[in-house]
């Protein structure tokens, strides 16, 4: 016999007591069960759909949310610019347009030769797809020097060798009692194409890429106008900072009231005085009337705060002050706010 066979019941042994029956609770019913009955009554058997036809009432709306469903559905997707997965870079473009390297296609891209759908595009990162691709025809790589720039800086702007103050929060309201500090406007923002001069002689294009990585190596007082460098050329940068010892440069100030002699002489005294040794300076009078007076001032390098301590000295009232020239280079009739290129030929 198997060991999972039952075995029979011995004979002579009373029968087994039966199990009593249990007995559950009645379950109440459901709200299903509660609606087909409630349907039943009110639909009798021959007004009732045939099995399997489809249901005359109108289906209820499902409140269950079906799995795996976007929170967010944008049912009116508006035009979007090309993904970085679609499309291929513009300077990709370039390269299979010109037969060139990488480099020299992004060369001629910054260098404003490059145009999609018509419009000029300096980014070699731009994404194109079915735009039409077209390189101008006098393209070339000769003009890509660095550039330098010279501005003729209004007064009461900063000269944009000082750091801007980024320390305080401007978006934070000023302390009780105190009163916001006003900001200085920085000379760097006049920098644009709309404040370029409009007779500019060097015959350079203005490209996004003459804008960047623009280096100031030449102080001038805020209270100050007249000429300051810009430049991306090393070796102006390096002739600026290196010369600037010998480098004289000549500023008008223009003082109240006629200028006596006296006057003079206190300023000569100043830069005589053997205790407080000062860079060298030579000046004269330009011009001089009973309401005002023109005096030219020629100082070897850049010494902010110099002319208005000489000033000080004679007891002069400055009224404003302009410099004119750096070495060499003369701000000529350069408008005020304005600015334009070095040209070739130019040297300071």
């Amino acid at each position: 016999m198997s060991t999972f066979q039952r075995a029979a019941r011995p004979e002579g042994l009373p029968p087994r007591a039966e199990r009593p029956t249990r007995t559950e609770p009645a379950r109440p019913a459901s709200n299903r069960a509660i609606k087909r009955a409630a349907y039943a009554a009110n639909n009798p058997v021959e007004n009732r759909p045939p099995p399997g036809a489809a249901d005359h009432r109108p289906a209820a709306p499902s409140k269950a949310k079906p799995r795996n469903r976007p929170r967010t559905v944008d049912r009116d997707p508006k035009p979007v610019a090309i993904a970085e997965s679609e499309g291929e870079r513009l300077s990709k473009r370039v390269m299979a347009l010109k037969g060139c390297s990488r480099t020299e296609a992004e060369q001629y891209i910054e260098g404003g030769w490059v145009m999609v759908n018509g419009v000029v595009v300096e980014d070699p990162p731009f994404r194109v797809l079915h735009q039409t691709v077209t390189i101008a025809p006098e393209a070339t790589l000769l003009n890509t020097a660095d550039v330098t720039l010279i501005l003729n800086k209004p007064s009461g702007w900063l000269d944009g060798v000082e750091e801007e103050d980024d320390d305080e929060d401007d978006d934070a309201p000023p302390a009780r009692g105190r009163s916001r500090k006003p900001q200085i406007p920085n000379a760097r923002t006049l920098l644009t194409v709309a404040n370029r001069y409009s007779n500019d002689q060097s015959d350079i294009r203005a490209l996004k890429r003459h804008f960047l990585h623009l280096e100031a190596d030449v102080p001038l007082e805020t209270g100050a106008s007249g000429l300051v460098v810009f430049t991306q050329d090393w070796r102006t940068t390096r002739k600026l900072s290196e010369d600037m010892g010998s480098m004289e440069h000549e500023l008008i100030v223009d003082v109240t009231g006629e200028v006596q002699p006296e006057a003079l002489q206190k300023i000569a005294r100043a830069l005589n005085d053997e205790r407080n040794p000062l860079p060298q300076v030579k000046f004269s009078v330009n011009s001089s009337s009973p309401e005002l007076s023109k005096l030219r001032f020629a100082v070897k390098g850049a010494h902010p705060g110099l002319i208005a301590y000489l000033c000080g000295k004679a007891g002069l009232e400055i009224q404003a002050m302009r410099r004119i020239r750096i070495g060499r280079m003369a701000l000529t009739d350069l408008p005020v706010g304005q600015w334009r290129f070095l040209s070739a030929y130019e040297k300071f």
